[in-house]
């Protein structure tokens, strides 16, 4: 009989870029691109006032997780939640009419006794007294 080795670690990322993931190195990048451009076009100031956010917000996306979830995920799924429509309709079938040969084969299936008045009083008397005895 082969054996097979299985897979150990399947829900770790690979490290393609050195320490990151690729998803990891995408989110750096692109805040790093977008505070390259902030330098180029506003003044110290503004650079500063303006790059932390995006600073603060790529390593977020790069490396927070709520709940065993990316935080990329977990702002798609709050966007998801508030652009979609949340209306839910129950819409109630109305039981089928079943006659004659196929009603006897409903109600009674095969196998299981049919539960009479004395049965389920017998069992009714039995589950109080269980919890009498259990207090």
């Amino acid at each position: 009989m082969r054996q097979y080795q299985v897979p150990q670690f399947i829900t770790v990322e690979d490290k393609i870029f050195g320490p990151f993931t690729l998803r990891q190195f995408i989110y750096l990048i692109a805040g790093l691109g977008i505070m390259v451009i902030f330098w180029n076009v506003f003044e110290m100031v503004a650079f500063i006032i303006f790059s932390i956010p995006v600073a603060s917000l790529a390593v977020s996306l790069a490396y927070l997780k709520i709940n065993e979830q990316p935080l990329a995920k977990v702002i798609l799924n709050g966007f998801h939640y508030f652009v979609r429509p949340r209306l839910y309709i129950w819409k109630k079938k109305r039981p089928e009419i079943v006659t004659g040969e196929a009603e006897k084969k409903a109600t009674a299936p095969v196998g299981l006794t049919k539960l009479t008045e004395s049965k389920l009083n017998d069992l009714a008397w039995s589950l109080d007294i269980k919890e009498k005895l259990q207090r």
